[in-house]
């Protein structure tokens, strides 16, 4: 049967496109919810963590990351979204899952675990998954690699700050 490998498996972009697209979406934006709900769980005392810590004459006011944070969120699982629509590459969803890991993990490190250095590495480490996740995306989907600049941009942002902060303290 054309379209049909060896052994009648279907070719990955057959399997991709009988998926309901919105069901995916709604996935995606699951597993992202799943990170911004350990993160905000993990800054409960943020604001008290913050409001301690010597900042840098540039650290915004703490009332600016939760809504930061959402439309970034919404960002990242719509770009996800747009890479499975084009039958992503392993490698490129490998990195992906990385950074999710890398951010879900920063929260907790900072501001419960009070270990502004391990946070530091961390973000640095995120850093440079999202650099590797857009390259990555743009290959098969300009529109998914561009979705990640805005939160690349963002964490180059509080990278600096952790940098800061780490120095300061």
């Amino acid at each position: 049967m054309a379209g049909r490998r060896p052994g009648g498996e279907q070719p990955v972009t057959d399997r991709v496109s009988q998926r309901n697209p919105w069901l995916v979406l709604a996935c995606f934006l699951g597993v992202v919810a799943v990170v911004a709900v350990v993160g905000a769980l993990a800054a409960a005392s943020a604001k008290d963590v913050y409001a301690r810590l010597e900042l840098p004459l540039w650290a915004p006011p703490s009332s600016l990351f939760g809504p930061v944070w959402t439309v970034l969120y919404v960002l990242i699982a719509v770009s996800g979204w747009l890479y499975w629509r084009t039958d992503g590459e392993t490698r490129g969803f490998a990195a992906y899952g990385i950074g999710l890991l890398a951010n879900l993990l920063w929260t907790p490190l900072f501001f419960e675990g009070g270990a502004a250095q391990a946070a530091l590495v961390d973000i640095l480490v995120l850093d440079v998954v999202v650099v590797v996740t857009i390259v990555l995306f743009a290959r098969r989907s300009k529109a998914a690699a561009a979705l990640l600049v805005p939160y690349l941009a963002w964490i180059l942002y509080a990278t600096a700050l952790n940098t800061a902060i780490v120095t300061l303290n």
